[in-house]
């Protein structure tokens, strides 16, 4: 008996494709089950999030079990044209590595990402609440979720945000603590400005102003995020209320000068602001950088902050597979004990 997974993610797969054998969450235990019925497996479960779709089983003959997989993906979608190019497929020790890297955040599109682990749990959980796994398949995934939780504890694979927009969140959380009580103003509605301005959202930021030449869009940005729009020629009168300043506007020059600051400072009676000036060109003059209590960061300094992190992270690669190799192990000699 050997246990096998076939599937395709990021890596392999563009979204049009992974989107097309994709499993809605609360479906994922009736597709366990119509795999079990229709490829030659002893156990199965089905992983299905936005960057992979992947199947695993156990099976006493690999080649014919991965043949039925493939073909039940085919027929389940009703595919006209053949995803095969796209799909990777593993067998024994590789499908129990393969699966420990994933629940660990190695095979993510962030590396490190935490996100997954909980994915993975629920669709075990559903394979299992399904009757679909079995001994071999619940100790592969009890122990791969062991050692994630040991990874992620001994190693620095997810310390330091790696997008642009989550490295801003970390900045203001270190200035303010707790963000709560803090009010975020956006000046422009681009991709950026929403982006950073759903990150400070979900970490909790207060209040929500936004402000765009577009008003539709800026009421449209507003409703999403539970904030409140103001008209652009207003956003100066809100200053003094304000703690953090997300800009990204296709002005020519800058909107935001040491001239125009020095006063609202002032106003605002010296508290802490801090600039997140993600235009290109620039919103904010690099001056306003050296006065007192305002912090200011650019899209360069962000992208260099995040390209940092990232690098650390991927310093602790070779850490992590080398404590997932002594579980892998682990699990391969009992495999190999209980289903030779």
């Amino acid at each position: 008996m050997k246990l096998i997974v076939a599937g395709l993610n990021h890596r392999t797969a563009p979204v049009e494709v992974r989107e097309r054998i994709a499993f809605p969450s609360a479906a994922l235990g009736e597709a366990t089950c119509a795999l079990l019925g229709a490829a030659p497996l002893k156990e199965a479960a089905i992983i299905s999030t936005c960057n992979r779709v992947e199947l695993y089983g156990l099976a006493a003959d690999a080649e014919t079990a991965i043949a039925g997989m493939r073909r039940y993906l085919h027929e389940h979608h009703k595919l006209a044209d053949s995803i095969d190019p796209y799909l990777y497929e593993f067998h024994g020790r590789d499908c129990i590595t393969h699966l420990f890297e994933v629940v660990a955040g190695l095979d993510s599109m962030v590396l490190g990402e935490t996100e997954i682990l909980g994915q993975v749990k629920a669709a075990y959980a559903a394979a299992q609440h399904a009757g679909a796994t079995g001994p071999a398949l619940n100790r592969l995934f009890q122990k791969s979720f062991a050692a994630a939780k040991h990874v992620r504890s001994s190693t620095g694979i997810t310390q330091g945000s790696t997008s642009v927009a989550n490295v801003a969140v970390d900045l203001a959380e270190h200035i303010f603590r707790d963000l709560r009580a803090s009010t975020v103003l956006v000046i422009g509605t681009g991709a950026m400005s929403e982006a950073t301005a759903k990150a400070l959202r979900s970490r909790g930021a207060g209040t929500l102003l936004v402000c765009g030449r577009d008003r539709e869009r800026a009421d449209g940005l507003a409703g999403q995020l539970g904030g409140q729009a103001i008209h652009y020629d207003d956003w100066l009168a809100e200053f003094p209320r304000v703690d953090v300043v997300i800009s990204a506007t296709a002005a020519p020059h800058p909107i935001i000068t040491p001239v125009k600051l020095e006063p609202l400072m002032k106003a605002r009676q010296q508290r802490p602001l801090f600039l997140i000036d993600i235009g290109v060109p620039r919103d904010i003059d690099g001056a306003c950088g050296g006065m007192e209590n305002v912090f200011l960061y650019n899209m360069d300094d962000l992208q260099q902050i995040a390209q940092e992190n990232l690098a650390a992270r991927e310093r602790e690669i070779a850490v992590c597979r080398a404590m997932i190799a002594e579980r892998v192990a682990s699990v391969a000699a009992w495999l190999e004990q209980h289903f030779p």
